[in-house]
């Protein structure tokens, strides 16, 4: 009979753990145990049983803190909107060289939809994200920012009065996408038209109901529906001609208000 010592070294030294043993601590846990952790000053409870499948597969790439800090976001933010039953997201550049006329419009369509009762959620930052806020502010209105903590920090605008700040941009994205019963988009950049284009994305592949996608300034955005229009439907048919009725195209806030009003009647969001 072999020896444990011999034993030892007949086991394969290439031989890999599988995945539901990477924890096999956690597997002696009863079924009401939790693991507990704090995340900025909230303590997070899971179930200690889905603590394996959180870690099974590959997790060398990704820390458990970070799966952590992730579940803590989506918690936290989701947490955060439940508080809001009738909401605006207004998106739009941060920089100022965009302020100016569209500066004004943002704050202007804002006061009139916070006097309406909604609740106007920006990202939080300035530019048209301050001008936004500041028209629900002067409104006397609620004024919400879903903020991004980035390593030369955004400043929150100073007329955001409930906030939530995130460290992953996918999980501040899904809470922005989530928040609001209709989207105004003025004029941005990268950042914007990737919000942009996510919401109708997941219009057109019905992974959430329809809302209401409005785009604020016929010179800023026409160029690029123009485009949308006559390449990527006209000569490829990437998209079908019933996509382009998603998002709704105006000059200025009171021509989005009208917009907004009609779009919405049948949901009763004006009384």
């Amino acid at each position: 009979m072999p020896t444990p010592t011999n034993l030892e070294k007949t086991k394969p030294r290439t031989a890999k753990p599988k995945a539901k043993n990477l924890f096999p601590h956690l597997q002696n846990h009863l079924k009401d145990d939790t693991v507990c952790f704090v995340s900025s000053g909230r303590e997070i409870c899971v179930p200690a049983a889905e603590l394996a499948k959180l870690f099974s597969g590959r997790t060398r790439e990704v820390s458990p803190w970070t799966i952590f800090r992730i579940m803590a976001e989506f918690i936290n933010g989701f947490e955060f909107l439940k508080r809001y039953k009738k909401a605006v997201s207004i998106m739009g550049s941060a920089r100022p060289n965009l302020q100016n006329g569209v500066y004004q419009e943002a704050r202007e369509l804002a006061f009139k939809l916070s006097k309406a009762g909604f609740v106007v959620i920006t990202g939080g930052g300035p530019g048209i994200m301050e001008a936004a806020n500041k028209g629900a502010y002067e409104a006397g209105g609620r004024s919400a920012g879903i903020n991004i903590k980035l390593p030369s920090e955004q400043r929150t605008n100073a007329y955001v009065k409930e906030s939530e700040s995130f460290d992953f941009f996918f999980t501040r994205k899904v809470m922005l996408e989530f928040a609001s019963q209709l989207y105004v988009f003025f004029p941005g950049g990268f950042g914007t038209l990737d919000e942009m284009f996510e919401m109708v994305t997941l219009i057109q592949t019905k992974k959430i109901a329809p809302v209401p996608i409005i785009l604020v300034n016929k010179t800023f955005w026409q160029p690029l529906l123009d485009w949308i229009k006559n390449t990527i439907y006209g000569q490829n048919k990437a998209i079908d001609e019933k996509d382009m009725e998603i998002y709704h195209l105006v000059d200025s806030a009171e021509e989005a208000y009208e917009v907004i009003k009609e779009l919405t009647k049948k949901k009763h969001l004006f009384n």
